[in-house]
């Protein structure tokens, strides 16, 4: 018997040694894959033992991708998936975004109001000016080369120069070059009486300016505000004037070069001079050779006595663009309102003007080389309302004019979209800026995404969860990566955004089975230069074929929307300096054969000069972004 007992604890000992050495085996050949040093246990050796595990191929295995992996450590994962499973990962949120490579906006420290002189603040940034310059009498403060360059500035002007009396703010250059900026102006200026605000070269050049003037001038007397080259050449992002100059009294706002050259920016204009008296606002070039704006007046200037509006070249040669003018100068008393050369875009763009005008006494309204495709519903229809050289449409789907080839450049980069021709050894042509803009960020675990919310039902978790507060920068971020998520795939399209490598593995394999390749393009040598084409090999052979590409996403974590293209061909290219003739990238080009469920404004008939379904449309792999096919 006690032999029988020697002999069973002898086989157990030599199954636990099997079992210890073939996870041994395991594990020291993930650690091979990811270097020495790497933690066996780690997010980034799951991932690699997940690939080796769902995709049936001996095709290298994508760096680029597994470099996207979680840094959290072993330990520190499985910590944080407790607490977001416990719902605490908020009080914990600088350790984790830290640890895990999150964007995520600092919490605003305490408030520099209390000063007794004027200030300079060169070269400044991430600071809470709330109450700053409350009740102040006279002086200057300057804001020059304030958060220049950064890239998640957050500040706060909430309450800045309140009641305050002949006091001047200068924002000079402010915020420019930045990426995701986020500011609030929340009652800036109430109560003030003379003085002026000038903003001047204001969040130049940034990408996803996000700008609150929430309150703005309210029941301010005769402070004059300055917007000059703001948000110009910006990318995206939404600017807000809710309340702006409400209850003023002559107080005179002037945009000039508003958002000029930028890129799909949206401005909200809610209750904008609403019940001023003698107020005077200019709009001059205010979305300039812009690419798609949309800007909402609502309420604009109701109830206001005396008041001198002027949009002078508004959204002139812009790009479709949209404008809703609802309740504008309604039940005013007074007020001249003058449109000269408004709404000229190049692709003809939409203007809504509901009860414009409605109610009001002795108002002049001139539109004088006004657009077309416009909506008057509701409308004052008075003598005082004169319509001059006003273009209207030859028939139902509007007219184009012609653009010059400055302006194409304006709206879609050189080389952004090329035909499949183009694709052959020795052609050169451009490359546009195919560098990553979007912050740094790394993938979560799945064992931690798949814990946390995501759908706009639980927008009031997520908020709680990145301390994102009402009507914030964070909270737009999670709300729209949420709405495009959840937006219904177009005919053809099967979609699913992904916050974990593991689940981007999931989706490309069921798509297109176990044996794939994913691809992106090497590098970003050669951006914004001439490249002459190398080699060329089309995948699969050349034929025609579906793809899963995948797009970042603006998300705190690591995100990407997927969608399966079908008919296309994919290329790859080496691509050559064309002067030394030497190789700088190794480019991947997708070419989608069916464009005929695409919109006629779309950047690339505009680039190519054709309309949807005529042409074939090929376009590069950005910086981070990735397609994945079936492996040759």
């Amino acid at each position: 018997m006690q032999q029988l007992t020697q002999l069973s604890l002898v086989t157990h000992l030599s199954l636990f040694f099997i079992l210890f050495s073939s996870l041994n085996v395991a594990l020291t050949a993930a650690g091979r894959n990811l270097g020495a040093v790497e933690n066996p246990f780690s997010p980034k050796a799951y991932l690699v033992r997940y690939w080796n595990k769902e995709v049936r191929n001996d095709a290298e295995k994508p760096s680029f991708l597994l470099s996207k992996a979680s840094p959290l450590t072993a330990v520190d994962s499985a910590a944080f998936a407790k607490l977001a499973s416990q719902n605490g990962l908020s009080s914990k949120l600088p350790e984790f975004c830290a640890s895990a490579n999150l964007l995520c906006f600092s919490d605003l420290g305490q408030s520099l109001e209390k000063h007794d002189k004027d200030s300079t603040f060169t070269v400044y940034g991430a600071k809470n000016f709330t109450n700053y310059g409350t009740d102040r009498l006279a002086g200057v403060d300057s804001f020059k080369n304030y958060s220049l360059n950064e890239n998640l500035p957050v500040n706060s002007f909430r309450r800045y120069s309140h009641d305050s009396v002949n006091h001047k703010d200068q924002f000079t250059n402010y915020a420019s070059d930045g990426n995701v900026v986020d500011q609030s102006f929340n009652s800036y200026a109430g109560g003030a009486t003379s003085g002026a605000g000038e903003f001047k070269k204001y969040a130049d050049s940034v990408n996803v300016p996000n700008l609150r003037f929430n309150s703005y001038s309210d029941d301010s007397n005769g402070r004059a505000q300055s917007f000059t080259s703001y948000t110009e050449n910006g990318n995206a992002g939404d600017q807000s004037f809710t309340s702006y100059s409400k209850n003023g009294n002559g107080a005179p706002n002037e945009f000039t070069g508003y958002g000029t050259s930028s890129n799909v920016v949206g401005s909200g204009f809610t209750g904008y001079g609403e019940t001023g008296n003698g107020a005077h606002d200019k709009f001059n070039n205010y979305g300039k050779d812009m690419n798609n704006p949309v800007n909402r007046f609502k309420s604009y200037g109701d109830g206001g006595n005396a008041a001198v509006e002027t949009f002078t070249s508004y959204r002139d040669k812009a790009n479709v663009g949209e404008d809703s003018f609802q309740s504008y100068a309604k039940n005013s008393n007074g007020e001249k309102i003058n449109f000269a050369n408004y709404g000229k875009s190049f692709n003809v763009g939409f203007d809504k003007f509901t009860g414009y005008g409605k109610g009001a006494q002795g108002q002049s309204i001139g539109f004088k080389i006004y657009g077309v495709n416009n909506s008057f519903s509701d409308y004052a229809k008075k003598e005082s309302i004169s319509f001059k050289s006003y273009t209207k449409a030859s028939s139902g789907k509007g007219t184009t004019m012609a653009a010059s080839g400055s302006l194409v450049k304006r709206w879609v980069e050189p080389g952004k979209f090329f035909r499949e021709s183009m694709l052959k050894k020795g052609v050169v042509m451009p490359m546009p800026d195919i560098q990553d803009k979007m912050p740094k960020r790394s993938f979560l675990p799945r064992t931690i995404s798949s814990k946390l919310p995501f759908a706009t039902s639980k927008i009031a978790e997520l908020k709680q969860i990145f301390h994102a507060d009402d009507n914030s920068t964070m909270e737009k971020i999670i709300l729209d990566a949420l709405q495009e998520c959840e937006r219904a795939p177009s005919a053809g399209e099967t979609k699913r955004c992904v916050g974990s490598a593991e689940d981007m593995i999931d989706f490309a394999t069921t798509v297109l089975g176990r044996n794939v390749v994913v691809r992106s393009t090497e590098n970003v040598n050669g951006a914004k230069h001439n490249v002459m084409i190398g080699s060329v090999k089309g995948i699969n052979g050349g034929k025609v074929t579906q793809s899963v590409s995948c797009h970042q996403s603006l998300f705190p974590y690591l995100l990407y929307y997927c969608h399966s293209v079908p008919k296309v061909r994919v290329y790859e290219a080496d691509l050559l300096d064309p002067l030394s003739k030497a190789k700088i990238n190794h480019g991947v080009a997708i070419c989608h054969l069916d464009t005929s469920a695409w919109s006629p404004t779309h950047g690339s008939f505009m680039a190519l000069g054709s309309g949807p379904g005529q042409i074939e449309v090929c376009h590069w792999i950005f910086q981070n972004d990735m397609t994945w096919a079936i492996a040759d």
